[in-house]
């Protein structure tokens, strides 16, 4: 059984999702961001992520950087490749949940 403060945290985040667009406004629909700019973004940002961990790299070749620096950006790239991954992995199983619903 949900306790009060359970019900009552669940309702101010669903009030902060309404605040933020998740429903209709006077009568006017407000759009959030679209499945495919948010893709867009979390793979540009893998992508950078990467060029960044590859400049720290060059960077060292060249005597120019710090190993811990070098270390950190590989480390970040590698956890954006990770949870990329992960996103990916679950959008195939749902979409192949969804191609097993009857219709």
């Amino acid at each position: 059984m949900a306790s009060p403060t359970v019900a009552a945290n669940a309702y101010a985040n669903l009030a902060k999702m309404m605040e933020r667009g998740g429903a209709e406004k006077a009568g006017q629909a407000v759009a959030g961001p679209s499945f495919s700019s948010l893709l867009k973004d979390a793979v540009g940002s893998v992508m950078e992520s990467g060029r960044k961990s590859d400049a720290q790299t060059v960077a060292m070749a060249a005597g120019k950087a710090n190993v811990m620096d070098v270390v950190t950006a590989v480390a970040d790239t590698d956890v954006a490749v990770s949870t990329l991954v992960s996103v990916r992995d679950r959008v195939i199983a749902a979409y192949e949940d969804i191609m097993k619903m009857p219709i």
